[in-house]
């Protein structure tokens, strides 16, 4: 299953998050022999094969495993050299081990991983170069960029969890992770055939993690508790090559994480009625980084000169050192919950709920200590503290559930990355600031019916009002300047209809919907490369067999074939945009053996 949690989040398990979750929950084998086979073939040379199964190795362990592989032509392509953009290439393999010695006793260890050597994106170019002679090519999922495509994200983890019911009212649990990732890619900002401004990258990480967990239940009460501990590493490097000024500039460092926390959520029937929840967590983070940013005459620094085969190759020693610091800090803060729910009816229940959230400060690695000298020092944790009131209700003989919510989030401190370009120094200058003071409030409305024992519908409503009250840069509140949030559209809606039917001994479900966002804005400030309104319609068709044993599934999606840009960069007047996918349609299907 999968869990979708808003707000802050950290006194029920985990790493804390500041603004939601998103958890998924692997179900426990059966130990019985299944096999499943699933695929499609669409739009674009759409090609997936999924295989999964398990089989019982005794009568207290099973093995499952899952197999998968999504591989698609690009939606454009590199009109110079035919590599295709927008593509998809990816293989991933899960397989896990459970054992039950004992009916109170369950052991899981899983390992899974990922390889994605779908090509690098390349953005569209918006407007004339302001370089050269480009314009805009007629597709914009095209593009004419010098750079290769070439691109891998490698990602693998592993896991033990163990869980214990000690009595009917107590369980032990135990999680130990591990899990890296390894990335190399090309990032082209300017998208024509020179390197006025490329940036090909690495990326690299690690990390472990350990938690214990307790939880205890009563009649009347349950109790969530635990300890969480964290060490993680993160690296990487970028060269950002300005062909036009014959120079090349270097980022690169990397940042060691240590953090722990202890948790616990207590909930308590005040009567049958009546609930109260009150939670907290504590957590201390401490962080070590080393930053260096500096300037080379060339194309490309020694990081990358494997990646260039032309002249001008860029020299070993930089002319300018902008940033090289090692530094280390550390936090800690108290997040408390608390709420109350009340049942008013069999039907009808509403609750109110506070929760408080932590996001640690850190190091920019990006920062330009020539320019922002005081980027040595770091940037402060950013809070949150978020109220919310909603209703939960069915009638009609629970044909129709309807849904409300409304919330509230004062930000302090919340951190936000400026970046601009210094005439001084011909470079980028980063910084992270902490915004003073920000503001979110919205409304939520969601309702499922059930219009006949057929026909289903679902309307998704959503209104959020974000802004920044005090953003202070160099001594001058720029937050009028901002505008709105980044990637916050005020309205949203969605709406839904599924209709049933009996086919051949088996059931065809017909399924249609429209979805709306509004404008959203890219940068922190507005620029070019804001989006207006989008409204995207899907629909299709799915046939369940009578014995459940397969089905078969024909869907489109952006039928009415919306051009929406959702990213892009906007840097010495090159702007280039990055859109959603257009028309697909696909078949899909799998079988039960």
């Amino acid at each position: 299953r999968i869990e979708v949690l808003r707000g802050p989040q950290g006194t029920l398990y985990g790493k804390n998050t500041i603004g939601g979750a998103v958890k998924y929950v692997t179900k426990k084998l059966t130990g019985d022999t299944e096999f499943k086979v699933g695929g499609g073939v669409g739009s674009y040379n759409q090609r997936d094969l999924v295989l999964s199964g398990q089989t019982g190795l005794s009568d207290t362990a099973a093995l499952g495993f899952a197999l998968a592989s999504y591989q698609r032509d690009g939606y454009g392509e590199n009109i110079n050299t035919g590599a295709d953009n927008y593509n998809k290439d990816i293989l991933s393999g899960r397989v896990s081990l459970e054992l039950n010695p004992s009916e109170d006793l369950w052991i899981r260890l899983a390992a899974d991983t990922t390889k994605d050597d779908s090509n690098a994106r390349f953005g569209y170019l918006m407007f004339d170069a302001p370089t050269g002679s480009e314009t805009s090519l007629d597709s914009v999922y095209d593009h004419e960029s010098n750079m290769p495509s070439k691109n891998s994200v490698e990602s693998s983890g592993l896991s033990l969890a163990a869980e214990w019911r000690v009595s009917d009212s107590l369980t032990l649990k135990s999680i130990t992770a591990a899990r890296n990732g390894d990335t190399d890619t090309n990032i082209d900002f300017d998208s024509v055939n020179r390197p006025d401004f490329d940036v090909p990258a690495y990326y690299k990480d690690d990390q472990l993690t350990q938690e214990f967990q307790l939880s205890w239940s009563s009649d009347r009460a349950n109790l969530v508790s635990g300890i969480y501990y964290y060490e993680g590493n993160a690296e990487g490097g970028f060269d950002a090559v300005l062909g036009m000024f014959g120079i090349t500039q270097n980022v690169s460092g990397n940042v060691d994480t240590e953090s722990l926390a202890v948790y616990a959520n207590y909930e308590y029937a005040l009567t049958d009625a009546l609930n109260m929840t009150l939670g907290g967590r504590y957590t201390k983070d401490e962080k070590s980084a080393d930053v260096y940013k500096a300037n080379f005459l060339g194309l490309y620094s020694p990081m990358f000169h494997d990646r260039y085969d032309g002249e001008n190759i860029g020299a070993d020693s930089p002319y300018a050192v902008l940033t090289d610091y090692s530094n280390s800090d550390s936090w800690g803060q108290f997040s408390p919950k608390a709420g109350m729910n009340y049942q008013i009816s069999d039907d009808t229940m509403v609750y109110g709920s506070f929760s408080s959230g932590f996001k640690s400060g850190g190091f920019d690695m990006r920062g330009d200590a020539s320019v922002n000298p005081e980027t040595v020092d770091g940037y402060d944790p950013e809070t949150a503290d978020t109220f919310e009131l909603g209703i939960k209700t069915q009638f009609m003989n629970d044909r129709i559930r309807l849904n409300a919510a409304a919330f509230h989030t004062d930000y302090e401190d919340m951190q936000v990355t400026v970046q601009t370009f210094s005439e001084a120094t011909q470079s980028f200058s980063s910084a992270v600031l902490n915004a003073g003071q920000s503001e979110i409030r919205g409304l939520e409305l969601e309702m499922m019916a059930s219009i006949t024992d057929r026909l289903t519908s679902n309307l998704v409503l959503g209104y959020t009002d974000a802004e920044y009250i005090e953003v202070i840069n160099a001594g001058e509140n720029i937050a009028d300047a901002w505008d709105n949030f980044q990637y916050s559209p005020q309205k949203t809606a969605l709406g839904q209809l599924n209709y049933a039917m009996d086919v051949a001994g088996g059931e065809l479900v017909l399924n249609g919907s429209v979805s709306y966002r509004d404008g959203i804005q890219i940068y922190a400030a507005p620029s070019a490369l804001d989006e207006g309104s989008v409204t995207l319609m899907d629909a299709g068709a799915t046939y369940f067999s009578g014995d459940g044993n397969w089905q078969l599934s024909l869907q489109g999606k952006n039928l009415n074939d919306v051009e929406y840009r959702n990213a892009g960069y906007n840097a010495f007047g090159w702007v280039t945009g990055y859109y959603g996918a257009p028309r697909t349609i696909a078949l899909t299907g799998s079988y039960n053996f």
